[in-house]
Parts: C-alpha cells; structure tokens; sequence
C-alpha cells in the first residue's frame, strides 16, 4: 500500500509542477478567440462550460480504458504502478495537453490536419487511414463487449440475444454520433463521468480502510505475475505498455481531444481539461491496479469467490460488491456497461468529424452527417460480423487495436515535437521528443516479439528496444541538423 500511496502523491505533484511546465512551454493566449465561438455551427462547435468539458474530456478519454488495462496490467506487480506514474505524467497528460492545444490553434483540427500541417501531405493521409482504423476497431470492441455484458444481466446470454443488443446499441451509436454534441453527449456524460469517478474514489477509501497487504517496489519489479501463472511467458517490456494505454499513455485520446477543443471558450483551460483529464485517469488505473493487486496477490480471488483467471469485467462487479454494496454492484454495471458504450459513439463521432474534414463536407445539414455515419456502420457491422463466426476473432481484434492504440500515440507524440522545433522553443522539444521516442520503441519492439507480429524471442525485447530508441534520437538529431541548413539561392 505504501506503492500505491507514493504513486497517487506523484501523480498530483506531476500535474501541479510538470503540467505548469508544459502549459508555460505552450503559452496558451487567453485572449485568443476559440474555434468554439469562431466557428460555432450547434453541431461539433458548441461553446460548454469548463467543468462540463472537462467531465466530457474524461468520459471520453477513459471509458473502461483504465479498469480493464489496470487490472490485465497488475497482473505483472508493482511495475504497473510506475509505468502509470510516470507514462501519464511524462506521456500521457503531455500527449493529450498536445493534441487539444494544437487542434484549438488550428481551428479544432483534428489529427490528421495537424500531421498534414506539421508533417507533411503524405503523413496526413497516413494518418487519416490509421485514426479511421483505430476508431472503427474502438467503436467494434465497445459495440461487442457491452453487448455482451447487457445478454447476460437481462439473463440470457445467448448469440440470439447478443445480436439483439448489438442491433440497440448501434441504433443509440447513429443518433449520438450526428446529433448536436450538447443534446446527447452534453447532457448526459458528465452523469457517466461523476459515476466512475465516485466509484474510484469509494474503492480509494476502502483501500486506504482496508489496508490490505499488496506487493511493493521493494517486492521486485519483474513479472511477478508468473508465479501464480499470470501473464506466463511475457515480458514486462512491451507487453506492460501495451497492456496499460488508457491509464498511462493511449493513442486515441488524441482522437478525442478535438472533439472538445471545440467545445472549449478559453485556451487557459487547456491544463484541467487536457492534461488534467489524463491524470485524473491515470489515478482512476492506480485504484484499480492496487484493487486488483489485492484481487491477484493478497487473497481477494478467494474472498470474492472468483479464480485468478477471471475475466476484468466481472472483476470489477465481484470486488465492487464486495467492497461498496448494491450501490457499488450499480456503479460497476454502469462502468462495465455504459463507460465502453460512451467510448464507441464518440470513437464514431471522431471518425465522422475527421473523414468530414477531408472531404471539406458541411455537418450542418444532418444529411451530410448521414452519409458519412452509415458508411462507418456498415464496416463496423462486418467487423462484428467476424467477431461472432469466429469465437477468437473478439481477442484478436483487441489485440491489433492496442497495438494500433500506442502507434497513435508515438504519431501524436512526433507532431508535437516537430511543432516544437518548428516553434524554435530551444530544448522544449525534448519534452516530446523523449516520450516519441520511447513509445516508439515500444510499438516496434511489440510488433517483433508479439505473436500478431514476427513473433521473435522475448529475450530480443531489451535489445530492440533500446536501439530503436537511440536510433529514433539519431534520426532526430540528423533531420534536424539537414532541416536548419540555409537553402541555396
């Protein structure tokens, strides 16, 4: 407990003194017009109060992201903790402070207008693919797991009913998506978001009354999770950092920050409301790191009555419970069921605002929001369709999306570095240029050892890691140099 104790102070410090140092390196201007008035439209450009965008910025950037990745992630031990502390101090918060400051600054760009912008044409379509891609891979598994979920409590869990679901959620999918952003999303998310914060923070007071007796640092930092045949066979780099996104760093969040970018009336609210956001959920996958650490290597299995191969939803409704009562069991249904659903629309809507930019197409009129949104379905239908005639084809989808998740992530990361530099802010790039750099190494080294990818020893993992990431410096530092040569006449 003394782990988790040390690594929620950090956290706070992190956003008090690093998150000022990153909001002074942008110099965010007060009196600089937002695109939420500047361009107000009542559809994706609608002025919100700061507290309901920040509450909105939260729902959509976390949804069950730091539950489900915390408690897979506590599996390897306390090294959970760390990559949560300082993945979102140092990766996380600045990814999203980056990628909704820049959008404000260019009119509530999405991301791939920023690549464009920054990075070239060629990058911007890549990165129009690949967000459409991560997007529509988010909107499936929020689509199917909640589905899921839904069969069982109504008691019937078969495929039949699992369709049903399906068929509901994609109906409630179409009208958020091309609504107004204050008439569904507006309304009822801050709800959503209030509702998994107090469940955190229940669980929070229950572990500090508790106390109970978890691993620490000073436990060891390796896979301890392999002692009980957890995580067997994985290694700690990259598997921990795939494994953990949403809680620490996650690629989609720059999806998302747009959204309320457009929504935001002051360039001063960029720190709560990004930066913010994220540590805010960074503390929400501590909780539930240290809970599950509880759950994996202090007994709480047996206490709850599951086994340490039980699936993170039912995790969360067995020690909710047992922890918080029926009010905790409601909370937890509302976590499992509603925050993934609230990710999938706006993953949605964000496809819908990106492919709408590209093609210069008006969302004014509902008949263009129309066209775009049923043509996004239609492939997420297939995509589903998939997951249903194949058993395995659910956990091989989550698989790619994660690795597409922290990809995103690296590209994001690499933009503000280039702003940075193009900025001519001295060494402030080194504040993007670190974090780039690392999740870089990360996703390759991934890709090699995974078995959705070469499927290389693990024992190469320290290696390939570590030479991608001077290799990313290198390269860095050569671009660099070439790009600041006067041109000849």
């Amino acid at each position: 407990m003394y782990s988790f104790v040390l690594s929620i102070v950090a956290l706070i410090l992190g956003y008090i003194l690093y998150g000022k140092l990153v909001e002074k390196v942008f110099k965010p201007d007060p009196a600089r017009i937002p695109p939420s008035i500047a361009q107000k439209d009542g559809v994706d450009y609608v002025p919100m109060p700061a507290w309901k965008v920040y509450m909105i910025q939260f729902l959509n950037i976390a949804g069950t992201g730091p539950v489900f990745g915390a408690i897979m992630g506590a599996m390897f031990g306390p090294s959970s903790y760390l990559w949560i502390v300082f993945g979102a101090i140092f990766g996380g918060a600045v990814h999203d402070y980056f990628s909704g400051m820049l959008s404000m600054r260019n009119g509530g760009a999405g991301l791939p207008d920023l690549a464009g912008k920054y990075m070239g044409k060629g990058m911007k379509t890549f990165v129009l693919a690949f967000s459409i891609i991560v997007l529509l891979l988010v909107g499936t598994v929020f689509v199917y797991s909640p589905a899921i979920l839904l069969s069982q409590i109504a008691g019937d869990g078969s495929r039949m009913y699992v369709m049903i679901w399906i068929v509901v959620i994609f109906i409630y999918y179409l009208i958020a998506t091309m609504l107004p952003v204050d008439k569904v999303i507006g309304k009822i998310y801050p709800l959503f978001a209030f509702s998994l914060l107090f469940m955190a923070l229940g669980l929070m007071v229950c572990l500090f009354v508790k106390w109970p007796t978890i691993p620490e640092f000073w436990n060891g930092l390796g896979n301890l999770g392999e002692q009980q045949g957890l995580m067997s066979g994985q290694s700690i780099f990259p598997c921990l950092f795939i494994t953990i996104a949403c809680g620490a760093v996650s690629g989609f969040h720059a999806t998302q920050s747009p959204m309320m970018a457009r929504c935001a009336t002051n360039e001063k609210l960029g720190r709560p409301v990004f930066y913010g956001a994220m540590i805010t959920e960074g503390v929400v996958a501590l909780i539930w790191a240290a809970v599950s650490s509880w759950f994996f290597f202090g007994g709480g299995a047996e206490t709850v009555g599951l086994t340490l191969s039980a699936s993170a939803p039912r995790i969360v409704v067995a020690v909710s419970m047992s922890w918080l009562g029926i009010l905790g069991g409601i909370l937890a249904v509302i976590g499992v069921v509603a925050a993934p659903i609230t990710s999938g629309d706006t993953a949605f809507r964000s496809a819908r605002m990106i492919i709408a930019d590209f093609l210069h197409l008006d969302q004014k009129p509902i008949r263009n929001r129309l066209y775009i949104s049923i043509g996004l379905f239609v492939v997420a239908s297939l995509l589903l369709w998939f997951n249903i005639a194949d058993e395995n084809g659910f956990n091989v989808i989550w698989r790619y999306f994660g690795w597409a998740n922290q990809t995103l992530a690296a590209v994001m990361l690499w933009i503000a570095t280039v702003y940075l530099v193009k900025d001519r802010r001295n060494c402030a790039y080194l504040m993007t240029l670190l974090p780039a750099s690392f999740m870089t190494s990360v996703c390759l080294t991934y890709l090699c050892v995974a078995q959705i990818g070469f499927n290389l020893p693990q024992s190469w993992s320290l290696p390939i890691g570590a030479g991608v990431f001077v290799l990313c410096i290198v390269v860095f530092y050569i671009v660099k140099a070439i790009c600041a040569r006067p041109k000849r006449d």
